[in-house]
């Protein structure tokens, strides 16, 4: 927990606040830096988490699209693809989440100086 003035913050709330996740978002984002070295497809997702294929979709797109995790094409033998996916470096995570931090205190600062 982080005190700030007269309010305790939890900084996974600061995590999934900064990068604009859902709860299950950030349950998905948690999974993949368990397996932080493992490449993972939606289906082998949604069973292993049990649940929903298309939630596990929905939030594996909003992950890949916010530049969270990895996404690459697996060719299949019999012909077509699937695509596999795996968590970004938890060191490139964090500055991102610092820099978004960074600009909120910039932010309120500039509010303040104007109050």
């Amino acid at each position: 927990m982080i005190d700030f003035a007269c309010k305790r913050f939890d900084i996974n709330e600061i995590i999934k606040c900064s990068l604009g996740l859902t709860k299950a978002d950030y349950k998905i984002m948690n999974h993949f830096l368990i397996k932080e070295n493992e490449w993972t497809t939606t289906t082998h997702l949604a069973k292993e988490l049990k649940l929903n294929l298309s939630t596990i979709q929905r939030c594996v797109k909003t992950l890949h699209e916010k530049e969270i995790i990895h996404r690459a094409q697996e060719n299949l033998s019999g012909g077509g693809y699937t695509y596999i996916y795996k968590i970004k470096d938890k060191k490139e995570l964090r500055t991102k989440i610092k820099t978004i931090v960074d600009h909120w205190v910039k932010t309120v600062d500039n509010a303040l100086n104007k109050w």
